[in-house]
Order: structure tokens, then sequence, then C-alpha cells
């Protein structure tokens, strides 16, 4: 665990009276914790609620990350920034000095060193927040791990730190307007020229664009198909990069999603991750993990809006009583529950797989993220209904988070292409 980060709980924790600090600096938390109460984070019982069978430090990573959320990701500003389509780049770089920036990068370049794991329970507390801010921060934060796990050590020293801090801002750039599900057909090509690397193409639906500093460019340096693709880092700024007009849509409007375009871009051969002919491994490396950290994002938004419909159903009246007694708003909740739950016991199983390097996570991860997707976007839309007229109103907040995780059962992998995946596995063995 990075010094930042430990430094940050304590400050955060440091006025509860029931938390205390061990001499030597260890967090300690309330020695009782009943498991049927409510949550300290919830108005749900325990069961139904995220910190549902996490330990210590757990706990304690999403109470930071709660708190966070709670105090800087309110209903009031994520409104603000979906209607306005405002980029929330100072209150990230808030989030990066507890550790967000860089979750998953190693300490020595200032990164907070998580298990995938501990950042699915963190990424789901912030989502539940604001969750196209949460997004893009899972985005830069698979960024930061393809370098400090593929780059070297000049690179990692090079752009780590910054963009731990969000100093940086980067964009994983795989996606074109011609290869999207097919993505080992892309056809943006970076063509050796002496000590550097001359790039062409374009790629789609790019997160961050003409913000971000860094742009992971997934693009063919060899013969078609997989292995022809290499990963090559361009920076902002560079002649011959520019951008499209930001997409207007119907979600994620916290963060710009624009083209990418590469028009005789000169980079150096520097700017290679790893070993040419080696990016499309590396980018489906990533998101093994990004798939992860999207089902984390969806199961944020659906706990946030169970929680607003457990509130509404009992205090909305009608035909004389609370419509929470009404059996089938009472099962109806029950289900949205119970596969939510479901779907979160999912992610973070697919996560101790992936942190434990089991041959199987990449299909678990395939399931979870289409599992977890879909789950949250029924749960979204359940609560919309149950809210009736009031949930179609942007002041009850629940169409935002239903508008924001209908793009998660398609980026990082259709739900489609997650049935695929499984299916090759189970039935062909590859």
């Amino acid at each position: 665990m990075s010094s930042l980060l430990r430094l940050s709980r304590r400050c955060l924790l440091s006025t509860s009276t029931t938390t205390t600090v061990s001499a030597r600096g260890r967090l300690l938390l309330p020695s009782s914790s009943p498991s049927s109460s409510p949550s300290s984070f919830s108005t749900l019982p325990e069961i139904a609620t995220p910190t549902c069978g996490l330990d210590e430090t757990q706990r304690e990573y999403f109470s930071l990350a709660h708190s966070f959320a709670k105090n800087e990701l309110t209903p009031a500003l994520a409104s603000e920034w979906d209607s306005k389509e405002i980029f929330p780049m100072e209150t990230m770089r808030k989030a990066a000095e507890l550790g967000f920036g860089a979750v998953f990068v190693r300490e020595d370049v200032g990164g907070s060193g998580m298990s995938r794991l501990e950042g699915s329970i963190v990424f789901e507390a912030l989502a539940a927040g604001c969750t196209s801010t949460a997004a893009y921060l899972t985005i830069h934060s698979m960024c930061g791990w393809m370098l400090d796990t593929f780059g070297t050590e000049e690179q990692r020293l090079k752009w780590l730190p910054r963009m731990a801090t969000m100093e940086l801002f980067s964009s994983y750039c795989l996606t074109e307007p011609n290869s999207g599900s097919d993505a080992a057909s892309l056809s943006t090509r970076a063509a050796r020229d002496g000590d550097s690397y001359i790039i062409n193409g374009s790629k789609a639906f790019i997160s961050g664009a003409g913000v971000s500093d860094l742009y992971l460019v997934m693009c063919r340096t060899g013969g078609k198909g997989p292995g022809g693709i290499s990963c090559v880092v361009v920076e902002k700024g560079t002649p011959g990069l520019s951008f499209g007009v930001p997409e207007k849509k119907m979600g994620w409007k916290s963060q710009p999603t624009a083209s990418v375009s590469f028009e005789d871009v000169r980079v150096p051969v520097g700017n290679l991750v790893g070993k040419e002919g080696e990016g499309f491994k590396y980018a489906m490396r990533g998101l093994d993990g990004g798939r992860i950290n999207i089902a984390t994002c969806s199961v944020g938004a659906a706990q946030a809006c169970l929680e607003k419909t457990r509130a509404y159903i009992l205090e909305r009246k009608q035909f004389g009583r609370v419509v929470g007694e009404n059996q089938h708003v009472q099962f109806k909740f029950a289900d949205m529950a119970t596969s939510l739950v479901g779907a979160r016991l999912m992610v973070r199983e697919a996560a101790r797989m992936l942190d434990r390097k089991d041959p199987q996570a990449g299909v678990m991860c395939a399931m979870a993220k289409r599992v977890a997707t879909d789950v949250a976007f029924e749960v979204c839309n359940d609560a919309v209904q149950l809210h009736g007229g009031y949930g179609y109103l942007k002041e009850y907040h629940v169409e935002r988070y239903l508008r924001d995780v209908r793009v998660h059962q398609i980026l990082e992998g259709t739900n489609e292409i997650m049935r695929v995946i499984v299916a090759r596995k189970l039935l062909q063995g590859e």
C-alpha cells in the first residue's frame, strides 16, 4: 500500500470516534460490526451492501472511496457535469491525491499498488457517486497498468509519476471506425523510419480524446492479424495528431468522447511499449482488467439506484399506503437486490482469479462483465419504473445512472462478444 494512500486514509478517518490508530500507524476498525444491521455506508442491511464479506483492510479502501464520492461526486455535481458536459479534471486530481490516479501501478512511481479485487472495491464506491467519471478513472488506470507492466523503466519514470497525480491524463486507443468487435483487423499503421515511427490512421469512440495528454495507440507495425499489432505512446501536441468534434452521447457526458486522427505523426521508437507485434496481447490483457472495471462501475451505479429506490418506495404513498407494502413492488425490489448481489460476487471472484493469474481468468472476466452490465442495466431500469413518472425526471437521478450504464453493455467488448469468448472456451477449449 502506498504511503500516500495510507496517509489519506488516516486523515479521512482521524475524526471518527470509533476508529483508532495503533502505535505502528495501522488503522483499526471497531471490534463489533453486526452483519444484520444497516451498513454505515447504506440504508440497506449488510447483505445487500458493497461491504458485505470484506475484510478490515478492504473496508478501509471502500470507506475512503465512499467518503470521497459522498463529498466530491455528489448527485448535484454529477448532474451538472452531465447536463453541461463538463470533464471534472480538478475533481479527478483530488481523487489522485487519495491514490486513485494509478490504482494498479507499482508504488515506486507513485502508484497505489492495489490488487484487482481492491481496485474493484474502490471503483464501485466511486461509480455510485458519478458513474461516468469513475469509468474514465478506470480507463486511465488501465493505461497506467499497461505502461507499468509492459513499458521500459525509462517510460515508467517518464510518464507514470505524473499519471499517478493526474497531471497527465491518458486514453486507450484500440477501436477504429471499421474495426470495433473485430479489433485485430485494425488498420492504423506505424511505419518504421530510422529512429521513428510514422503513424497514419484513425481511432473512434476514444474517451478523453482531445483532452488527454497521452494516447496508448494500438497500431500495425507488421502484417495482418493480431501478430502485426504494436502499442505506441503518442503525446498530445505531436504534429499530425488531431481530434474530431466531441460526440453527442446518451450518457457518459462527464467525459469527452471523440475520434483521434493520425496524419504522418512521427514519434520516437522509444515510445514503443514492450515489443513489436505484442501490442494486441497487451491490449487484450488490459481488457481483462478493463472488463472487471466496467462491470464494477455498473454494480456501483445499480447499488445507488437500489438505495434510492428503497427510500422512494418506503415514502411514496398510493391508494392510502406506501407503495413498498405492495407485494409486487416487494418482489421486484427483492429481485433487484438479489441480482445485484450475485453480480457483485461474480465480479469480485473474477478479480480474485485475475489477481492469482488463474488460467481461467479471461473467460471469467468475460462472464462477469456480461452478467454485471446486463444486471446493472436491468436494476437501473427497474429503479426508473418503480419511481414512476418521477424516475423519468433528472431531479431524481436514477435516469442518469440508466443512461450511463447502457454503454457498459457495448464497450470493453460487447456482451455478444463476451458470449463468443465464453462459448469458445466451453465448446472448443480455446
